[in-house]
């Protein structure tokens, strides 16, 4: 499933429409990065790259030149040489790169210390995203200091820097309708993923094999790999934010933490469920998923456009704090915990993030200062959370441990917010449910 190259044409010229008068936005592809010795890590593309181009090839640097005479969209990439591709696969090389990725001018990247000078020079503005790439910087100002060189035989060099990330990051932050339909495949595709896993649980089991059953169900349906790296935290675990190593044996009692979701046509989802590992919520459990759910309900009541970003996060804490209170965990009064902090030794991240090409998508979350308005078209995740660290002796041992998030993919629409990850559930009820009839189908077999 891929977007058509409509949309990245559609896009390099809204970015080239905000670019100012005689300026060139240069972007190059992602490196390579070494795993060990001459092994390579699975390429990945740079994201604004792919963004404006649709292309996956390494070794590639976008260039665009806004009223150029012969072009404004020119591809420096690889070329095809058989030899080379018998090794490391078919190339599009610059010969096919017009008709393929609609390029007006395409050459081969290693001619770029010669072609691209002669682009820069005459121009007043470079944009670049400077720091992300110190190689590529060394290699991008030692094209601008060439160009110096010649000033005195009329060589007229850009007079300016410019970061390209706000205008592209803002870009991406509203997604077309196309994107979203993408995005929704891939919802689909990790909620399924999710039911899979809790269908598949054992106690006994090793947090690596439930894994396994998402990346099957990743793969089976289409997406190459994971948006980042699946956490399946079992027990104690689950109380680690960002726990990856998912090694450990899954015990009868525990909860099962996972965040994981798929990556398809390079948009990322991004799903957390918590769910018992023999079917159960204990009474404990139950009370602490029913608080997280309700301070989800609570947050996406506040998602629509036209309220702030932090006005989920805000309607969220209040629900915890005020849940933490009636059980025990807490004790004075709601707003003087609200305004002390006292509550993050709980809850100790936001209720979410912008979702999109990148897991922790582009886009700022303050403008001015202030918290940024939300607008239609905008994605997002919504995930409370509630962490008992398992040595909390300020709590009573049966709460100890236990860790719970609940995290959903909405599109912020003008009324709301359209959900897109409604196909896994997520009440105690329906969890219990859905693992019961896996559980008995596991032992019928």
């Amino acid at each position: 499933m891929k977007l058509e190259a409509s949309e990245y044409a559609r896009r390099r010229q809204q970015l080239m429409a905000q670019m100012s008068d005689n300026s060139i936005a240069i972007i190059p592809s992602a490196p390579v990065h070494v795993r060990n010795r001459d092994v390579e890590y699975l390429f990945r593309q740079d994201s604004d790259f792919y963004y404006l181009s649709g292309f996956d090839e390494e070794h590639s640097v976008l260039v665009l030149i806004p009223g150029r005479e012969h072009g404004e969209y020119v591809l420096f990439c690889q070329e095809k040489i058989k030899q080379q591709e018998i090794w490391t696969g078919r190339r599009v090389g610059p010969e096919a790169a017009p008709d393929v990725l609609g390029a007006d001018d395409a050459f081969p990247i290693t001619d770029i210390d010669d072609i691209l000078p002669g682009l820069i020079e005459g121009t007043d503005k470079i944009y670049a995203n400077l720091g992300v790439s110190p190689d590529f910087d060394r290699q991008l100002m030692g094209w601008v200091n060439h160009i110096k060189a010649q000033v005195r035989n009329g060589s007229h060099p850009p007079r300016e820097f410019s970061g390209l990330d706000h205008l592209l990051h803002e870009m991406r932050l509203i997604k077309s309708e196309a994107e979203i339909v993408l995005m929704q495949r891939a919802a689909d595709i990790s909620a399924a993923a999710h039911c899979r896993a809790m269908q598949m649980v054992q106690p006994g089991m090793f947090e690596y094999q439930l894994d396994a059953e998402l990346m099957r169900t990743f793969m089976a349906a289409g997406s190459r790999w994971p948006a980042y790296p699946s956490i399946v935290g079992s027990g104690e675990n689950g109380c680690i934010l960002h726990y990856t190593r998912n090694d450990a044996p899954i015990q009868d009692g525990d909860l099962i933490l996972i965040d994981a979701g798929c990556e398809l046509d390079y948009y990322a989802s991004d799903i957390t469920r918590t769910f018992p590992a023999n079917g159960r919520f204990s009474a404990e459990q139950k009370a602490l998923y029913n608080l997280v759910l309700d301070a989800q309900y609570a947050a996406l009541d506040w998602i629509k456009a036209g309220n702030h970003w932090n006005d989920p996060h805000d309607a969220a804490v209040t629900v915890l704090v005020e849940g933490l209170l009636a059980l025990g965990l807490l004790s004075g009064d709601v707003d003087e915990l609200l305004e002390s902090g006292e509550y993050r030794r709980f809850y100790m991240h936001k209720t979410g993030h912008w979702l999109g090409m990148d897991v922790h998508d582009v886009g700022e979350y303050r403008i001015d200062g202030a918290p940024r308005l939300l607008e239609n078209g905008m994605v997002m995740t919504v995930e409370p959370g509630l962490y008992v660290a398992p040595d909390d002796e300020t709590v009573e041992a049966r709460w100890r441990g236990i860790g719970i998030r609940i995290e959903d993919d909405v599109v912020v629409r003008p009324d709301g917010c359209d959900v897109l990850t409604a196909g896994v559930p997520k009440t105690v009820e329906e969890i219990e449910a859905l693992m019961q009839g896996g559980m008995q189908g596991q032992l019928t077999d």
